[in-house]
């Protein structure tokens, strides 16, 4: 596949962003011989983030672009060559040369769509050793976004609907592709605009502003503007010298509010005035560089009335030191008397914005009802996400050349369910989301009004469920390696996100101690449900060579069905001791379900398995073992 004339392609992430062990793999199996078999991998992640029930799925644009774009230079292979064997066969250099995405297909959950533990948020296929080289990239492209996404979302819904949130964090940021990402996906995840010019530029965010102390302390008020004359705002009239008019109304200002003339500082009243002659039809202040009550607050009235003479509006006042929500109601009165006394009531609603390091606690204090401000900056908060650094998304090996692949591990929490998988949303008659549910993807898909059982994760036994809409999750994004769909655009996406965020149960939706949110397995229905049921044959392995593969049974050697414990005890192979197996994760064939079937059960350690599909079983051994 040619690469894409896209330069954000590269910029989205470079082949060689990745760890060194996914190359040893790569020529691991060139050598077998297996490079171009065909796998599949699941990128997703175990636990919400922030201690919530949701998150938002974010970076499939960026993973897009990357895969349009992936080759690898001249330049990246001769590095590889310098950090692999230095007896390499130069053919595997020459294969990597070759490499693109022209044969990767990838289905995914659509940008701004709510995500939960164990689904999907990506599905990759394609020749293994190009599919295993996407998977840090891929991961760092998709977890970064999704946190940050997840994190202003929550923020969103602390400031409710009406309060603008301005995403200030660029200078915090962890490095500029980290402050790239945060200002882009925050916007997705809720917040209104951002001060980085670069997401405006590159992705279309908005960006906002207003001016720094700097600004407001460089000027002494012995400056004179080469040219203090502003034109009315209508085009017609004489101008007028701004910096005179501003004083003329600063004693004014300064004889309702019970101020000496002195008081203001003339360097803040020159930075405004010099401020205002740049920006007449956007003018801020920023209150805090001296004193709110004696300096900032008169300075910004004289001149903006001295612009509202000639026609103009100021557009805000911004506070970033202090009790903010208690200078926002002060300064919230002095405008109303301000705008009652000189008669300009257009004064009562200009916008008081406030920032310093605000976090989830203190935007709930700014947000509560009565509260005076209207635009909330954060920084800190939104990018570094200090309550959970990480999402810890996991790409994971899910089938082989058409075979189910699992990872066991000792920690059952990392265990894997096997094979190629669908995803689907179910939802009640109100529109209300019941729950996501996973199946084997040759399985037919589930319909609106059709009883299903269903095994939620963490539960010990299946329920069942009757949808009144069922909607499929994963999209089909490339196929092999062409764009299926035009990607929606980064305002699409946060409406989806808003839409999506609507649909979730306010018990799901808040922030502390929420309901968790269920994903189960669907269960296929057996006719044969209670009545003997016809052999079945064995299922072929599902493990390469040297796993282990039992068939389960019940009490007198019934089959596994009709919700009868099972027990399972085997050997392992080239290991004589016996052991006593505690299945954490149960394949099984149906006699009306043909191919294997994944169904986890929870409590580890239980000796026994409510196992409710009928049909023998054959079980791929995710256990924990027990000598005796």
């Amino acid at each position: 596949m040619a690469a894409e004339r896209d330069p954000e392609g590269r910029a989205a992430a470079r082949p060689l962003l990745t760890d060194l062990y996914q190359a040893t793999m790569a020529l691991g199996y060139w050598r077998a011989g297996r490079a171009r078999d065909a796998a599949e991998f699941e990128l997703f992640f175990r636990r919400c983030p922030f201690g919530g029930a949701f998150a938002l799925a974010a970076g499939l644009r960026d993973c897009v672009r990357f895969l349009r774009a992936f080759r690898l230079l001249d330049a990246d292979v001769q590095f590889l060559a310098s950090v692999l064997p230095p007896d390499t066969d130069p053919a595997f250099f020459e294969h990597l040369r070759a490499l693109d995405c022209s044969e990767v297909t990838v289905r995914a959950l659509p940008e701004g769509s709510l995500a939960f533990p164990g689904v999907p948020l990506l599905q990759v296929s394609g020749p293994l050793l190009v599919v295993q080289l996407l998977e840090t990239p891929l991961l760092c492209l998709v977890s970064y976004a999704s946190l940050v996404a997840t994190n202003a979302a929550r923020l969103r819904l602390i400031a409710g609907p009406e309060k603008r949130l301005l995403e200030m964090g660029l200078r915090r940021a962890q490095g500029p592709d980290g402050g790239l990402t945060a200002s882009t996906y925050s916007y997705l995840g809720g917040f209104d605009s951002s001060s980085n010019v670069l997401a405006g530029q590159l992705r279309g965010v908005p960006v906002a502003g207003t001016l720094a102390h700097s600004f407001v302390t460089s000027f002494s008020g012995s400056e004179l503007p080469p040219d203090p004359i502003l034109a009315p705002a209508a085009g017609e009239g004489p101008g007028v010298d701004l910096a005179a008019e501003a004083q003329v109304w600063l004693e004014r200002v300064c004889a309702h509010l019970g101020l000496g003339l002195q008081e203001p500082h003339p360097g803040e009243r020159a930075a405004f005035v010099a401020y205002a002659l740049a920006f007449p039809r956007a003018f801020q202040g920023l209150l805090d560089s001296y004193s709110v009550r004696r300096s900032g607050l008169p300075n910004f009235l004289a001149v903006s009335l001295a612009l509202g003479e000639l026609g103009y509006r100021a557009v805000g006042v911004r506070l970033d030191s202090g009790d903010l929500l208690q200078q926002a109601q002060e300064i919230r009165q002095v405008f109303r008397t301000v705008a009652a006394q000189f008669q300009v009531p257009w004064l009562e609603s200009v916008p008081i914005a406030v920032s310093n390091n605000i976090d989830e606690e203190a935007l709930a204090q700014l947000a509560q009802e009565g509260s005076e401000v209207n635009v909330i900056g954060i920084g800190t908060s939104v990018v570094t996400c200090p309550q959970q650094p990480s999402l810890g998304c996991v790409y994971k090996l899910v089938a082989v050349a058409g075979q189910p692949r699992m990872k066991l591990t000792e920690d059952p929490e990392k265990q894997t369910l096997p094979g190629s998988k669908a995803a689907f949303r179910l939802l009640g008659s109100d529109g209300s989301l019941l729950m996501d549910v996973l199946q084997l993807a040759e399985e037919p898909v589930p319909r609106a009004g059709q009883e299903l059982r269903v095994w939620p994760r963490g539960a010990q036994e299946p329920c069942t469920v009757r949808p009144a809409r069922v909607e499929p999750l994963l999209r089909l994004c490339l196929q092999q390696g062409q764009l299926c769909e035009p990607l929606p655009s980064l305002a699409e996406s946060r409406a989806l996100a808003q839409l999506s965020l609507s649909q979730l149960s306010p018990a799901h939706r808040r922030l502390r101690n929420p309901a968790q949110y269920q994903v189960g397995e669907c269960l296929p229905w057996c006719p044969a449900l209670g009545a003997p049921t016809p052999p079945h044959p064995r299922s072929p392995p599902l493990l390469p060579a040297g796993g282990a593969v039992g068939e389960a049974a019940g009490p007198g050697g019934q089959s596994a069905c009709g919700g009868v414990p099972l027990s399972l005890q085997a050997g392992l192979p080239g290991n004589k001791t016996s052991h006593l197996l505690t299945p954490q994760l149960v394949l099984l064939s149906c006699c009306c379900s043909p191919g294997p079937r994944a169904s986890r059960a929870a409590g580890v350690g239980n000796l026994s398995r409510r196992v409710c599909i009928p049909g023998k079983a054959q079980v791929l051994l995710g256990w924990e073992t027990a000598l005796h």
